[in-house]
């Protein structure tokens, strides 16, 4: 049987830097492609559109891509932009990323709308909270190391859920972000918290395909469990 091929989205960097090269780049931290790759599957990277790209060109764009895909992962990146859920903008929220917003969302949208196994990590949980009609809490404390550096807590699966499915245990994560859900967007359930009550992880019981979203970095981990779980429902 071949391997089912996961598309990941991306970072749009003005400038990235390589040998002798200072260029704009389109780029993804390698745990992405090598979590997938260990779990079982093919990577492919999706980068953003341009911002201007009006809403229904990005979602008939999207939907293109996600025909051709057996699975879709949102990877992790900068803060959402607040109006994107009716907030006025924090001092401490980062600067807007509006390629990967309006590209992200119309990903998950023609993932939904196709029913294509979905993935959502760290910022790709926000984004999916955001897409359903859901809020942020524009900072939290607690959830990350120092700049650059991946901090660790305890998680606690929902029983019954599809998460807990995948990881029927409490379970020690990496994580990293400052930001996190509030309110919980339509059709969404919580399937995981963190000791202080921040929302870990969110699924869509109701749609059509496998649809989970964790707010941690499995592809800082060794544990391939959430991979393999949408690894297999693209393979399916």
């Amino acid at each position: 049987m071949s391997k089912p091929l996961i598309g990941i989205s991306t970072y749009l960097e003005a400038e990235a830097r390589w040998g002798v090269w200072s260029l704009p780049a389109a780029l993804l931290p390698a745990g992405y492609h090598r979590l997938v790759q260990r779990s079982g599957g093919l990577a492919a990277m999706l980068p953003p559109h341009e911002p201007d790209l009006g809403r229904d060109e990005a979602r008939e764009a999207a939907a293109h891509v996600v025909a051709r895909l057996d699975g879709v992962v949102i990877a992790g990146g900068p803060d959402v932009r607040p109006e994107r859920y009716g907030a006025e903008t924090d001092p401490r929220t980062g600067p807007a990323a509006l390629a990967r917003d309006a590209w992200e969302l119309a990903l998950i949208h023609a993932s939904l709308d196709s029913g294509t196994p979905l993935l959502g990590i760290c910022r790709g949980m926000q984004l999916l909270n955001v897409a359903l009609g859901g809020t942020l809490h524009q900072h939290v404390e607690g959830h990350s190391g120092p700049p650059g550096v991946f901090a660790r807590h305890r998680v606690e699966p929902v029983p019954g859920t599809l998460l807990a499915a995948a990881l029927p245990e409490p379970v020690s994560v990496p994580t990293y972000h400052h930001q996190s859900v509030d309110r919980i967007g339509k059709t969404l359930v919580a399937s995981a918290y963190a000791e202080d009550g921040t929302v870990e992880a969110l699924e869509a019981p109701d749609a059509e395909a496998f649809a989970l979203s964790v707010q941690w970095h499995p592809e800082a981990g060794d544990d391939l469990r959430v991979m393999e779980a949408l690894v297999a429902a693209a393979a399916r």
